[in-house]
This record gives C-alpha cells, structure tokens and sequence, in this order.
C-alpha cells in the first residue's frame, strides 16, 4: 500500500481549546505524537499538514519520517489543508492511486481501523471509501481515488473531504468506526477520550 499516502491534518488553531491540541499530552507522547506511531505502522507515506502553531509543532516530529506542508491559509478553513495535503503529494512526484485523509484530534481510531480501509480499496473504481460511527455519522479517516484529486486540490474555507462524500453518495462505502470516530474541540472532549483510551492501553 505504498502508493496510498496518509495526509494527516493538524493545521487548526483550537480556539476552543484555548491551546495547540496537536501538543496535549497522549500516553507519554503528544497526541500528534501518538497519532504519526500509529500512522508509521501502516507502511505508507504520510504528509503532515500544519498551520496554526507550526512553528511549535514541527520540532517535535521533525525526526519522523514524514512530509511535511505548511498551509499559510490555515485561518480559512479546513478546506485549504485538504488541497495543501493533496499538492505536496502530488509535488512529491511519487506516483499514488488515492490519499487517506485523516484528522489529528481522533486518537482513537486504530492501525486496524486504517489497515481496512486501505485493504477495503480498488484502485481505479471511483471510490471513496469513508468511516462511520455507531449514530450515522460518515467522514474521516476517509480514502480517496486520485480521481478525486483535482477536486480536493479545490477545496476552500470550512468545506473538507466530507463535501466529496456528501456529493457522490452513491460511490461511498463506508466501515464502521463505532465511537472512536469521536474528534476533540474541548478539554472536556480531550479528558473524555483520554479516560477512554487509558482504560483501554493494557
């Protein structure tokens, strides 16, 4: 699955948070941290998208292997980090035959979970194969045809990759993703999921 980057997005501000979410703590890392060794395990590029607090944030995972873009746009939208993703990939000159993008602040979300909507894939087909949770709820970590590229690269303000998966709803296939689908706004939000997931770590 070589040819299937991840573009991970960690460009927001969290205004609600009131500090980087990138840098909460997770386990004895980052939770930015955190979410690149569960990206490393899937054997696959991965492109990191900053924005807001880049100049904090690239330090810490400057010695992982990845890519990393700098969306100067940030304050736009989550859009802008799509299409931000999308180009530095396609400036890679790496060829690829679609792109995984999944968010920062959803730390649940396991290798295994990653690995089946990689494995889930047909290259070629026109898919979009999206996550869903437990109460209907259908967007990332989603995986996207390159055909969807030109698209994605189109992107602007608070519209992200799930205007695609609202737009061809009959080229979605979706996987199950239960709770842990659930992204971070709050502290509250953050000490929930923390909770969660230590009483999960073994």
């Amino acid at each position: 699955m070589g040819n299937i980057p991840v573009i991970l997005l960690a460009a927001g501000s969290s205004s609600r948070m009131g500090q980087p979410k990138q840098l909460l703590p997770w386990g004895e890392k980052t939770l930015i941290e955190h979410q690149l060794s569960v990206l490393m395990q899937l054997g696959t590029p991965v492109i990191v998208v900053l924005g807001a607090y880049s100049e904090q944030v690239w330090p810490v995972i400057e010695h992982y292997p990845v890519t990393v873009a700098v969306n100067y746009n940030w304050e736009s939208g989550m859009g802008s980090s799509v299409a931000c993703g999308i180009t530095k990939q396609e400036q890679t000159k790496t060829e690829s035959k679609g792109a995984l993008i999944t968010l920062v602040d959803q730390p649940l979300i396991s290798a295994d979970h990653y690995h089946s909507l990689l494995e889930t894939f047909e290259p070629g087909n026109q898919q979009i194969i999206a996550s869903t949770s437990d109460e209907g709820w259908i967007g990332v970590p989603a995986l996207f045809d390159k055909c969807y590229f030109g698209e994605l690269k189109n992107l602007q303000g608070e519209k992200g990759a799930k205007t695609l998966i609202q737009q061809y709803p009959n080229l979605i296939k979706t996987l199950a993703c239960s709770e842990i689908i659930n992204d971070i706004d709050t502290l509250e939000t953050y000490q929930k999921l923390y909770i969660k997931y230590l009483k999960s770590t073994p």
